[in-house]
């Protein structure tokens, strides 16, 4: 598929994507990335309150920290690295909040109903790289117990048919101390030198 071809498929899907009814549960809108094509895919959770507000994927206090660390492998701005990487999501809805505290984790049915899209995505991109970030984002492409077991490395991985490169970070959430204390503060800056290393990055 060329580049135009490739850009318009994605752009029906974008369209598609957005006018999503499946999970009831789920707070609207979808919250979607540009439709970017490229051979890096960036997989976060789902969408925080912030997100649907201001219509782009980590748009808030934990995206804030995401580019940072984007910018430090990479060079590259903001806007340069949501012009250079499909923003994808394990579920693309605002869950809710968790009468306990925090946002509400989307359940099992919901996962598999979103993972229709991203395995479209993985069809029309055919990724080299996917960045998962966080738990459970990581855990759909690899199994692990701990993020000290998986952050830090590259894995040869193969989803919906398609092998690729996948580099797990853990969650830039402000709430989380995990990349800010060790051993994470270390694992975070191996991943992050993975990342400038990468052939997808450096192209």
């Amino acid at each position: 598929m060329g580049m135009s071809s490739a850009a318009d498929a994605l752009t029906t899907h974008r369209h598609e994507l957005l006018a999503c009814t499946r999970c009831p549960r789920m707070h609207k809108p979808v919250v979607a990335g540009l439709p970017v094509v490229s051979r890096i895919l960036l997989v976060g959770q789902a969408p925080g309150v912030k997100e649907p507000v201001l219509g782009r994927p980590f748009a808030w206090t934990a995206g804030k920290t995401l580019f940072k660390w984007i910018e430090s492998a990479t060079g590259w701005t903001e806007g340069e690295a949501r012009e250079r990487i499909y923003f994808a999501a394990v579920c693309r809805f605002f869950p809710g909040k968790n009468p306990k505290g925090g946002y509400r984790v989307p359940d099992p049915e919901e996962i598999v109903n979103c993972s229709h899209w991203l395995r479209r995505e993985f069809d029309l991109l055919q990724p080299s790289l996917v960045i998962a970030v966080g738990k459970l984002a990581i855990s759909q492409f690899h199994s692990f117990a701990l993020l000290s077991e998986i952050v830090g490395r590259i894995e040869r991985i193969r989803y919906s048919g398609h092998a690729c490169d996948l580099l797990p970070l853990p969650h830039p959430s402000g709430a989380s101390t995990w990349h800010r204390t060790e051993p994470g503060k270390n694992l975070l800056a191996q991943s992050l030198k993975l990342l400038a290393d990468h052939p997808a990055t450096r192209s």
